[in-house]
Order: C-alpha cells, then sequence, then structure tokens
C-alpha cells in the first residue's frame, strides 16, 4: 500500500512548510542524544547498580521503578501544561531545554552516585536509607526530565506541518537516541565486565584459602573482593559527570538550532481548552493504547541485558555487541524510514514493525545457552522492529495535535505530547518492574557466578518473551488507528484554512503575523 502524497494547505506563507535546513535536523538529533544521556543510562544500568553495587534486593527496586516511574508519568502531564500556558521571546519549548539541560544531568549523577555509608554489605543490613536515597533521588531526576523532554517532544510539531519533514524529525531524533545508547553502552560495559572478570578471580581464590585455612591470604582476598563496589562507583561517577558536559552541549545546540514556525490562533491554551482538545481525539487515545502494550515490553529489555548477555551468552562484554545489534541497527535503519514512511504510511510501518519484534522476541526466548550469533542476528531483528515502530510512534503523535486542533480550534502541542509520554511512562514504569519483579522473584544472586534454572528462564523471558506478546496485543488494537498520512493532510489543509480567515496568528517566538 502506497501512502498519498501531502497537499500543500491555503495558509503555508508562514514556513511550516518549507524543507528543513539539515541543521535544524542535527540540532533536533542532539536533542535525543543529550536526553538519552539520562534516560538509556538510568534504563540499561540502574537496576545493575542498585543491585550489584548498591546491593539493593531486585524485588525492592522492581516496586520503586514501579513507585517512582508512575510517578514520572504524573510530571509529564505537569509539564505539559506548564509548556501551554508559556510563552517567551524564545517560544514555548526552547527555554525548557535550555535551562533544564544542566539539572537534569546533575541529577543523574546523583542517582548513580550513593554514598557508600548506605550501601547494604555484610556490616550493614539496614536497606531503609538506601532505598529511601534511591527513591528521592530518582523521583527528582524524572521530574527534571519531564521538564526538559515534554518541551523537546512539543518541538517537532511546532517546528514543521509537512509529514516528510516530521519523518526526518523523528528520524533525526531516533538516530540521536541510538547513537546515545550505544555510547554509553560502549563506554560503561566494557569496565563493568572487566571488574566482574576481576572479582570472580578473587572469589574464587578465595574459596581456595578458605579451604587451605590461609587466614592470610584470606584476609587479603577478602579486601580485594570488598573493592568491586567501590571501583564500580567510580566508573559511574566519572561517565554521569562527563556526561554534565556531553549533554549540555548538546541541548543547547538543540537550543540554538530548532526553531518554532508553525502558527496559532492564541499563544496560550486554558485547562477547559486543553480538556476539549484532548477527549474528542480518537486517534491519539488508540495511539496511546497500542503504545501502552508494545513498549511494556520494550522496557523490559534495557534492565534485563546486562543479566542476558552475562548468564545466556557468557560475557557482560557483550553488552556492547548487544546494544550494537539491537540499537545500533536504528544508526543504519533510520535515515530510510522517512523514505519508507512515504511508500507505505505511518500505520503500516507501525504494523509490520511488529510483527519484527515477535519474530526476534521469540528466537531470543528459545536461544540456548553461549548461542551469540543467532543472539546477535535476532537482537537486529527485535532492534529493527523497535527503531521503525518507535518512529512511527512519534510521528503519529505530532499528527493528532493538527488532529485535536482541528476538532477544536486551539492548538495543544504540550498536552497532547504529555498525554502520549505519560503513556509511555506508565509503561516504563509497569516494563521495567515486570523486568526486575521476574528476575528477583525467580531467585536472581547478585554477582553470582551462576544462577537458578528459574532466574535463566525469568532473564530470557524480559529480553524476549515478554516484547513478543506485548507487540501481538499493540499491532491487534492499533488496527483500529482512523489517521492514516492522507486524511492526517485534508486535516491539515482544514485547519491551515481557518487560520488563514483570521486576522492575525502567532508563529514562532511570540511574532503576532498579520493575514490581511
Amino acid at each position: 500500500m502506497t501512502a498519498s502524497a501531502p497537499t500543500a494547505p491555503p495558509n503555508a506563507s508562514h514556513g511550516a512548510l518549507e524543507t528543513l535546513k539539515p541543521t535544524s535536523l542535527f540540532g533536533y538529533g542532539l536533542g535525543d542524544f543529550g536526553c538519552n544521556l539520562a534516560f538509556s543510562l538510568s534504563t540499561s544500568f540502574l537496576l545493575f547498580y542498585y543491585t550489584d553495587v548498591a546491593g539493593i534486593s531486585a524485588a525492592a527496586i522492581g516496586t520503586m521503578f514501579l513507585v517512582v516511574r508512575l510517578w514520572d508519568a504524573f510530571t509529564d502531564l505537569f509539564a505539559g501544561r506548564l509548556v501551554d500556558r508559556t510563552m517567551t521571546r524564545w517560544g514555548k519549548f526552547r527555554p525548557f531545554i535550555l535551562f533544564g539541560a544542566v539539572p537534569l544531568l546533575f541529577l543523574s549523577v546523583l542517582t548513580f552516585g550513593m554514598p557508600q555509608s548506605l550501601w547494604i554489605n555484610e556490616s550493614n543490613s539496614n536497606a531503609g536509607p538506601a532505598l529511601l536515597y534511591a527513591y528521592l533521588t530518582y523521583a527528582v531526576l524524572g521530574l527534571l526530565y519531564s521538564m526538559v523532554n515534554i518541551p523537546y517532544g512539543s518541538l517537532a510539531s511546532a517546528m514543521t506541518q509537512s509529514v516528510n519533514e516530521r519523518a526526518k524529525l523523528v528520524a533525526a531524533r531516533f538516530f540521536g537516541s541510538a547513537l546515545a545508547g550505544v555510547f554509553l553502552t560502549w563506554i560503561i560495559a566494557p569496565r563493568i565486565s572487566e571488574l566482574q572478570g576481576k572479582s570472580a578471580g578473587f572469589q574464587k581464590a578465595l574459596k581456595a584459602a578458605q579451604e587451605a585455612k590461609d587466614t592470610a591470604k584470606i584476609t587479603e582476598l577478602k579486601a580485594q573482593v570488598a573493592q568491586f563496589q567501590p571501583d564500580m562507583q567510580a566508573v559511574f561517577t566519572q561517565t554521569t559527570l562527563w556526561f554534565v558536559v556531553l549533554g549540555s552541549l548538546c541541548f543547547f545546540g538543540t537550543f540554538y538550532f530548532c526553531r518554532e514556525k508553525v502558527a496559532r490562533a492564541t499563544p496560550r491554551v486554558t485547562i477547559a481548552e486543553t480538556w476539549e482538545t484532548l477527549r474528542h481525539n480518537k486517534p491519539l487515545g488508540i495511539l496511546c493504547l497500542a503504545s501502552l502494550f508494545y513498549l511494556i515490553g520494550l522496557f523490559a529489555v534495557p534492565a534485563a541485558s546486562v543479566y542476558y548477555a552475562r548468564y545466556i551468552l557468557g560475557d557482560t562484554g557483550l553488552t556492547v555487541q548487544m546494544s550494537i545489534m539491537n540499537a545500533g541497527v536504528s544508526l543504519l535503519a533510520t535515515p530510510f524510514i522517512p523514505w519508507i514512511i512515504r511508500k507505505i504510511g505511518k500505520k503500516n510501518l507501525f504494523q509490520y514493525s511488529g510483527l519484527l519484534t515477535l519474530v526476534g522476541g521469540l528466537v531470543l526466548f528459545f536461544l540456548p545457552a553461549g548461542g551469540v550469533i543467532l543472539a546477535m542476528i535476532f537482537l537486529a531483528v527485535k532492534g529493527a522492529g523497535a527503531s521503525f515502530i518507535n518512529t512511527a510512534m512519534f510521528g503519529l503523535e505530532a499528527d493528532t495535535v493538527e488532529y485535536g486542533e482541528w476538532k477544536s480550534g486551539k492548538r495543544s502541542e504540550g498536552a497532547t505530547y504529555s498525554i502520549f509520554s505519560f503513556t509511555r511512562k506508565v509503561t516504563q514504569a509497569l516494563g521495567g518492574a515486570a523486568g526486575a519483579w521476574l528476575i528477583g522473584l525467580a531467585g536472581y544472586v547478585a554477582n553470582a557466578p551462576t544462577q537458578s534454572d528459574a532466574a535463566m528462564t525469568a532473564i530470557r523471558a524480559s529480553i524476549g518473551l515478554v516484547p513478543a506478546g506485548c507487540a501481538l496485543i499493540a499491532m491487534l488494537i492499533f488496527w483500529k488507528y482512523p489517521l492514516t498520512d492522507s486524511r492526517f493532510a485534508e486535516i491539515r489543509n482544514e485547519v491551515e484554512a481557518r487560520k488563514a480567515s483570521l486576522d492575525h496568528v502567532i508563529v514562532g517566538e511570540g511574532k503576532v503575523v498579520d493575514n490581511h
């Protein structure tokens, strides 16, 4: 099926359909690179940090993920409402990106910087203070992430109304996201693997010394085994501090290169107008429900990856290759996504991508231990599905902004994106908690050389079976999605025709433009 080419709306004079400059695409991609220095770090390594460095049980962290990520979902709604009430000389969205960057990245340092005095170990069995620290820092990190990411995600809808140009923006976004995921895994995973190898060697030598009853050697080796946690803490501290500098530069690039061009009838939207915009938005509702199920499966994967690499594939260092095959495939696939969308449309792309997730997940679940080559192949298959479907989701969300404006007469990018992001945060909570609960309830033992059969099955399910089942449910729900690309073009043109009949409109950084 070929998607119909959109025609120009009657009121295209304000630059909302112009071809975006390469610098705009580059700047928008920088924003998701910066966001994922905090986001991907937490989704991929925070569970490992809490269990193997801070010593907190996986089950307790699973509950914390659920509670705090649900909190994050509501902070998205707060941020969306704040954005819709804002208009400055820099626009509605860009000031949040500029001024929120450093606080967000600094909270990532604190989240991965639990004081050693709070760690759970032989000399400290009280988990209360450690959990309180984890809850508080992760909750504030989520709030600051919402204050940056909601304006950043909403910005795409305000930069252009062209289906093709929005596809380019979303592709640039996911190129930046995938690059950040591969980059941080490449930095951290080898260092984790090296320290785990040393620790395993020390533990083996300690066992031999205990059998030989060599008191001096036992004391020496116990000190070396205990050094694993401080050494691992140093890895996360150094990495997050460097990310403050790198991430801030990325966010400044987004602020500098991206501009808001879409015209709006009013600069601010009231709560009543926001509710009127959202409650009749059927495409947004279906998109959120389908995304809810697909993303539960997707967010169960990152926390399990480091365990899958170590216990199923045999080496924690393979987390780098897993990241390259699962997320790095986005770097190759993303440039082709605008072309694919032009050919088949975003709705069909969503459905076909779900099939890739289904096939890849089932193979990864049933894969025999040590099957590295097959694992990498089907991680790439599943990764391609995740890349395509995530791109389609954000493009579809941008289109629902025009649908809501068509229904209500009010443009509400912040509230629309925050509802979509609210859904994503709920799924992040459920998916991340499900992965941690599965592993914890199955009897995972932190930093153990081997795991029980039940724990091994839970690790396999988190990375394979759960994503496959959730993708199938999402595809069935999305079957009823009504807003194809051609239908979107018709709605957009009608909305712009209405604006053309007004005496004036608001464009970009609060500029009033006379239509007559």
